[in-house]
């Protein structure tokens, strides 16, 4: 619960109105913050351009999904846009995304995308790698004009506390909150000189540079994995089901019995590894240890200095992983959650069209953060260790075991059995380390993006507070 103390002056700002909404969300303030400020502001709607003045979402329309790279286009979704990895997005029809109707709907570097429908708010800044991907329209963009601010800026301050706070004010609604282009067009943006502007437009550029190279760098590391082991490009399969199942013999039961963990979605990935090149091992062999937390009772506290950050497992994909809330250091079995750079996480339950089974190497925050119980620990005893499984575990082979080896009707999950009889190929000496090497790097520049993009946020939020 928030307890806050407010001036009688704030009412008659607001229409006098007395719900809480208004005056805990954080947009008052920022609001009569920056008109203390000296600084020129502008509104939102004069500093972009293009389409609908350069702040849009876009139509409602059905949508026609093919497997073919070459006759689609990758589908960006509110959720899929603060993902790190956006190698597996399924393709709208080409033909469909070119038409005059949906056209606009394309990614171009620059742009931040805001989540405007259901979780509304939510922003990240279009990188190279988004560049001719298509967006739902529960995505708003806002094209800034370069001639008039630098587009790293804007989003800096967009997803600044201040800016946040302001886009987050016009939201609507009681069940499904909303955000329409007209609900941010007036927001004001502070001008800060074109020193600190060019500043934090670099760091965010940087970011989306860092992110983008890691998420080449580690479908290289799945090419140069596949190749070294005779593997043929496996396409991503973006439904699990429905796969067929053809005649089983009774031994093959003894293990498992449902259908789909002898269908074609698990079975094309063990055929293709097992005639490869290479001999194989399973994960447990390479790993330390596959550990399963227990539950344990949180008690949240205010971030400070004795607070560990805790992270769920949806937070654990996106690209600037954030906490749920802080714990106490002192925390009852806190050791157990705590993770390192070397631990693979693996969330254990979720649709199969989900998260589960896709494997996270740790960065940004979840690097000595708490994780939930939800993600299983996959231990390595090095760096190379945890960079090879990821890489492996992450093409389309490691994916499709891992998903497969999920039981459950409902909620499907994962154990540490399961995880542990996945295959992979069995590197050794210098195409082991080499391949482990890339995943590394892929994790650590993930991590270098994290610090940019948030250097950037508080150069602006510093500017603000310290205006007069």
């Amino acid at each position: 619960m928030i307890i806050k103390s407010i001036p009688s002056s704030w009412l008659a700002r607001t229409g006098r109105r007395l719900d809480c909404g208004p005056y805990t969300s954080g947009a008052l303030e920022a609001r009569i913050r920056l008109e203390e400020i000296a600084a020129l502001k502008q509104p939102l709607r004069k500093l972009t351009f293009g389409y609908e003045g350069g702040i849009y979402n876009g139509p409602h329309f059905s949508r026609t999904w093919v497997e073919d790279a070459n006759h689609g286009v990758p589908f960006l979704g509110s959720s899929a846009m603060l993902m790190a990895d956006l190698s597996n997005l399924p393709y709208l029809s080409k033909k469909e995304a070119l038409s005059p109707k949906l056209l606009n709907l394309r990614i171009r570097p620059g742009m931040t995308l805001i989540s405007c429908s259901g979780t509304i708010g939510r922003m990240v800044y279009a990188r190279p790698d988004m560049d001719g991907m298509w967006t739902s329209q529960h995505i708003m963009k806002v094209v800034p004009d370069p001639e008039k601010i630098p587009p790293g800026y804007l989003y800096a301050y967009l997803s600044s506390r201040f800016g946040a706070s302001l886009v987050a004010s016009g939201t609507y609604g009681s069940i499904v909150q909303s955000i329409e282009p007209q609900h941010i067009a007036d927001i004001p943006v502070p001008r800060l000189g074109d020193a600190l502007e060019r500043q934090v437009h670099e760091l965010v550029e940087e970011a989306g540079r860092l992110r983008s190279e890691a998420g080449r760098i580690l479908s290289q590391a799945v090419k140069q994995l596949e190749e070294t082991s005779g593997l043929s490009p496996m396409v991503p399969s973006h439904s699990p089901m429905p796969y067929s199942s053809g005649f089983v013999s009774s031994s093959q039961i003894r293990e498992r019995f449902d259908a789909f963990f002898h269908s074609s979605y698990r079975l094309d990935a063990v055929a293709a590894l097992r005639s490869g090149r290479r001999s194989l091992t399973t994960v447990a062999s390479l790993a330390d240890s596959i550990v399963e937390p227990g539950r344990f009772k949180r008690i949240p506290i205010p971030e400070s200095a004795h607070g560990v950050a805790f992270l769920g497992t949806s937070a654990l994909m996106w690209s600037e992983p954030k906490p749920m809330y802080y714990l106490p250091k002192s925390h009852r079995g806190m050791p157990g959650y705590l993770v390192e750079q070397k631990t693979l996480l693996i969330p254990r339950s979720g649709q199969l069209s989900g998260i589960i089974g896709h494997v996270v190497m740790p960065y940004g925050d979840v690097i000595g953060g708490a994780v939930s119980e939800d993600a299983i620990r996959v231990n390595c005893r090095d760096m190379d260790i945890a960079g090879y499984l990821f890489v492996a575990l992450s093409s389309e082979y490691g994916i499709r075991q891992l998903k497969a080896r999920a039981y459950g009707s409902s909620i499907p999950h994962l154990d540490i059995h399961q995880i542990g009889r996945v295959l992979v190929p069995d590197l050794k000496g210098r195409e082991f380390s080499a391949i482990g090497g890339m995943g590394s790097s892929a994790t650590e520049l993930r991590s270098r993006a994290v610090v940019a993009e948030r250097q950037a946020r508080a150069l602006v939020e510093k500017a603000i507070g310290e205006a007069s």
